[in-house]
């Protein structure tokens, strides 16, 4: 089978769960024979294994001749403009997308880079790379066409108007996750109109897929459930010595932003320190409600217990985890969540929300509704006092993500594939 894939992010580009995601299912989709042709805004990648071609949308557009509206650095680019941009679609998309700053030791192939070809907001990039998709399908062979997630439907109605061939989409997150109410009505229309497009849609979890069903409109028949799962490495062992028995460690890890839910983290961490005054809380990654969650730790004076890391490389992460007594995902609404799950590799106790997909699958996790402070702060201080609980889910743990294999995801998509 060979794959048309669209997506926004593939290691080294990653903002989030979406390029790991999208990492794990390629490599397992090509592990079972299949041919997949991801196609990115823009890379700069060699192939990071067999049976993957990795193609660059701006290149595409570019080699076209298009002259006018062209999206040559020269046409639409500012001489101001810092090529150290990138658009990142699941934050501040409430207001219509934006621009976030990346550190400048961030291994950036940006899709905005010098010559990447891609304006200066995000739905001009969404659009464009749309119009790329059209011309990819008209020259390439392939049997299927799978989009993940609003910002390459576009380009993916535009493949299946220009081949003929099934398409599926494949939604790790939805507008309503990440703004609840206050949607921006774009990229909902967007979501729907890929959905409703679509021969199939492909949801990461039950959770999810009732959202789908709900407020999207869609015949529950249309969407098949497949779960996240893991991609192995070794555990960072070589940081496992700098974790302290007697100083605790809470971390939360994930964007700042309405969905993750960092205000609850912080009014719960408040009531652990009133009883634990000597646990260390970590706060890893960046967002729009980071300003606002700084001022609150200073408000509840507890500044010198609470640290803002902002925005981890994987090293970064791998040490934070290897030094982490207790990870917490006290999420609004997560479609997945795979942060988790990558915390228990590092043999992390976890609490999450229930309204997060990976409560689903995770049987031996401790959960808590988002909104339930005192119940939060009860089971991290339980866990943080108690070695046999917190060495009981550990060990649990061990058990249940071997049985997370994006194998097994891949395998269920093959099935959506056949229709």
């Amino acid at each position: 089978m060979r794959v048309l894939m669209f997506g926004w992010e593939f290691p080294p580009v990653v903002s989030g769960g979406l390029g790991t995601a999208c990492f794990g299912i390629t490599k397992a989709l090509t592990g079972l024979g299949n041919h997949v042709l991801f196609v990115m805004p823009r890379i700069e990648l060699s192939r990071p294994f067999p049976l993957l071609t990795m193609i660059s949308a701006s290149d595409i557009l570019n080699a076209a001749g298009e002259k006018k509206g062209s999206l040559s650095q020269d046409s639409l680019l500012p001489p101001s403009f810092n090529h150290h941009l990138m658009l990142r679609p699941y934050q501040g998309t409430g207001q219509g997308g934006g621009e976030h700053p990346v550190p400048a030791d961030w291994p950036v192939e940006s899709y905005l880079a010098a010559g990447g070809g891609y304006g200066v907001d995000l739905f001009a990039e969404v659009r464009r790379y749309g119009e790329a998709g059209g011309l990819i399908a008209a020259g390439e062979t392939f049997d299927i066409i799978q989009g993940h997630d609003w910002m390459t439907v576009p380009a993916c109605v535009a493949a299946r108007r220009a081949s003929g061939k099934p398409f599926i989409l494949h939604i790790h997150s939805l507008e309503y996750d990440r703004s609840g109410a206050a949607v921006n009505e774009e990229i909902f229309k967007l979501e729907r109109l890929g959905m409703k497009t679509a021969d199939k849609v492909i949801a990461v979890s039950e959770y999810t897929k009732t959202m789908i069903t709900d407020r999207y409109g869609i015949a529950p028949e249309k969407v098949l459930v497949v779960y996240n799962a893991l991609n192995r490495r070794k555990a960072g062992k070589a940081y496992r010595v700098l974790r302290d028995g007697d100083n605790k460690v809470v971390v939360f890890m994930g964007r700042i932003t309405f969905q993750k839910g960092p205000n609850y983290f912080i009014d719960a961490a408040a009531r652990v320190l009133k009883e634990m005054p000597e646990v260390t809380f970590v706060m890893a990654g960046s967002g729009d409600m980071m300003p606002r969650m700084v001022e609150r730790v200073a408000e509840l004076k507890m500044g010198k217990r609470f640290h803002f890391t902002g925005f981890l490389q994987s090293a970064q992460v791998e040490e934070a985890f290897a030094r982490a007594d207790l990870y917490v995902m006290p999420s609004v609404s997560e479609p997945f969540g795979l942060a988790p799950l990558e915390a228990m590799m590092y043999d992390v106790p976890v609490i999450i929300s229930r309204q997060s997909g990976v409560s689903e699958v995770l049987t031996h996790a401790l959960k808590v509704d988002f909104w339930d402070v005192d119940e939060l702060a009860d089971k991290m201080i339980a866990v943080l006092k108690y070695p046999p609980l917190a060495g009981e889910l550990v060990e649990r743990a061990r058990e249940e993500l071997k049985g997370l294999r994006w194998e097994k995801a891949a395998l269920q998509i093959m099935e959506a594939y056949k229709g």
